[in-house]
């Protein structure tokens, strides 16, 4: 298979399904964001400090890619075969955040991101999440998207807020909180 097809030279792209659409459309920037955050997140799992939970992060990438597929697929096309995506996969982060969150200190204030490179890479990854949520609901007003992928990545970006925290207690580095005006 060729990596190009030149079909895309004029600004357009196809959606599973075969239609045709412009690459500015509102899907297409919602899961090229996916595509980011995936990218964003494999580098997270790429550190040191991740190597017990690189499963974990591993089975999220590939639940991103479920989403991207969910995202890409015209939705007036019930044909299109997507990956399964269910209420386990939320279940799996919110596992795994409760997990995290018993043995962090209670949060008082809001986090400054940085301390250390692998938290600032978590709280990167966190952003491009919730940018990736903000383009899905901007979808969601003009055309249908299953609500499972909005629960998802609004949860996704609470896991990676915690996980950033949890970085910080495993790489003995102080949370930087913000205190207006100090």
């Amino acid at each position: 298979m060729k990596i190009y097809t030149k079909t895309g030279d004029r600004g357009e792209t196809s959606l599973l399904g075969g239609t045709r659409v412009n690459k500015s459309h509102l899907r297409i920037d919602a899961y090229g964001t996916i595509d980011e955050l995936n990218a964003h997140l494999g580098l997270l799992r790429d550190q040191e400090v991740n190597e017990k939970r690189r499963d974990n992060l591993y089975f999220i990438q590939d639940r991103l890619f479920v989403i991207g597929a969910h995202l890409a697929s015209d939705p007036e096309k019930d044909q299109v075969k997507k990956p399964d995506f269910t209420k386990e996969d939320i279940a799996f982060l919110e596992k795994n955040i409760d997990t995290m969150e018993a043995g962090l200190p209670a949060l008082r204030n809001f986090i400054i991101p940085g301390g250390h490179p692998v938290v600032s890479m978590a709280h990167i990854t966190r952003t491009v999440c919730r940018r990736a949520e903000r383009c899905i609901v901007l979808l969601m007003e003009t055309s249908p998207v299953e609500s499972l992928v909005l629960e998802f990545i609004n949860r996704l970006s609470d896991y990676l807020f915690v996980l950033g925290r949890q970085l910080a207690v495993e790489l003995n580095v102080n949370e930087i909180t913000w205190r207006p005006g100090n």
